[in-house]
């Protein structure tokens, strides 16, 4: 409720979330409530762990202030982010959102790091922790404070889809679950002199370097170039075949420069006799109208097929049962024959799966068993066979 509230006063128009400088508000916004809540954080633990003198409670103090810095990080990610497109960088600057939550997992995790060493010097040198309740309260009213900082990145990271924000929430989420521990071992205090503060000081610092790797993992994977989302690919199939002579597509690539800005390519298969004037306007059309209304960039590249030859169809009918129950091969496409008489050239493509194909066999000896197949009931045919992988 709150998180709406702040939304609408600060970001008059809202809703146009596809129009970059909306989106950037929204980032803005979020890294800003997160300095400022961070920063109040900060304030309150290091006071109350100087005060108790608790290492556990001072390092979850300095996990604030790293969230503060995070917080800044983020800011300056959506600016950069949002430099428009250059000689050097002609898609855009939009990974530098990656690369922002990259440094943000980085920096937690350096944290992380650095509280160990201090939790296990606790526990070999262990110090009286002074057990007081107004500290108490105000670090349970600084875990109601991060849950709700958690919600509220999380609500904004999902409506911008922002993976930097995903991020910070789940990085708040985690600092729940060590603020809470660092309550019960402050709690825990009054009744034991054993150095419990330095046990959880250690687990505190554990979580907080999962938290890290987990960002890293998260945030990394983009960069690397991970699989589209899969609705995305869905819309984008059914946009091309939804189009009048258009009887087949493969070879969808995306290639993805940051939030809302994609590049994809598409084959589609048209009848190999329509007139290409006519085929040529349909496909400018899919074009410009699905890249419209998916916000991506599209081209598609268009394959003509015969599909009223007889001796194709017969051919390709043959071919289909026999890579039917090949476990490797997902599908076949572009099936041709080029040639006349006694020397024919058979021409198609297979889809593979990567991973069956890398256990079961090679590149070389799939098209071999193929063609051997292929021989054993139409010596005539040369078969060309290119092998396809899935990009999403």
């Amino acid at each position: 409720m709150f998180s709406e509230i702040l939304v609408k006063t600060f970001i008059k128009d809202k809703e146009n979330i596809q129009k970059e400088y909306v989106r950037n508000k929204y980032g803005y916004l979020a890294g800003v409530v997160g300095i400022v809540l961070n920063l109040f954080l900060f304030i309150v633990k290091i006071s109350v762990g100087v005060l108790t003198s608790s290492i556990a409670v001072t390092a979850d103090a300095f996990n604030n202030l790293s969230d503060m810095a995070s917080s800044v990080v983020t800011i300056i990610g959506f600016k950069l982010a949002s430099i428009p497109p250059d000689k050097e960088h002609p898609f855009g600057h939009g990974r530098l959102e990656y690369i922002s939550a990259l440094v943000v997992a980085f920096m937690v995790m350096i944290v992380g790091v650095q509280f160990i060493k201090s939790s296990i010097e606790r526990i070999l040198n262990p110090v009286p922790i002074k057990f007081e309740i107004i500290p108490l309260i105000l670090l349970i009213a600084s875990i109601l404070v991060k849950a709700w900082l958690s919600r509220f990145n999380k609500y904004v990271g999902e409506k911008i889809d922002s993976s930097a924000l995903k991020a910070a929430a789940l990085d708040a989420l985690g600092d729940v679950f060590t603020s809470s521990c660092v309550v019960i071992s402050f709690f825990a205090a009054k009744f034991t002199n054993l150095p419990i503060d330095g046990y959880v000081g250690i687990v505190v610092s554990l979580a907080i370097l999962y938290a890290g790797y987990s960002l890293v993992k998260e945030t990394i994977s983009p960069l690397l170039g991970e699989a589209p989302d899969p609705e995305l690919v869905k819309a984008i199939n059914q946009g091309v075949l939804s189009y009048e002579n258009v009887n087949g597509v493969h070879d969808l690539i995306i290639h993805n420069y940051g939030v809302g800005k994609c590049i994809a390519s598409i084959h589609a298969e048209i009848p190999a006799d329509i007139d290409i004037m006519t085929i040529h306007d349909i496909i400018d059309t899919a074009e410009r109208e699905i890249s419209e209304k998916l916000k991506i960039h599209l081209v598609i590249h268009m394959d003509p097929i015969c599909i009223e030859n007889e001796e194709i169809a017969t051919a390709r009918e043959e071919v289909e049962k026999i890579i039917k129950y090949n476990p490797v091969i997902k599908s076949m496409h572009d099936f041709r024959i080029i040639g006349h008489g006694e020397h024919k050239n058979l021409i198609f493509d297979v889809v593979v799966d990567n991973e069956k194909l890398t256990k079961i066999m090679s590149e070389e000896d799939l098209k071999e068993n193929i063609e051997k197949c292929i021989k054993d009931v139409h010596p005539e045919y040369n078969c060309v066979i290119t092998i396809d992988r899935e990009y999403h």
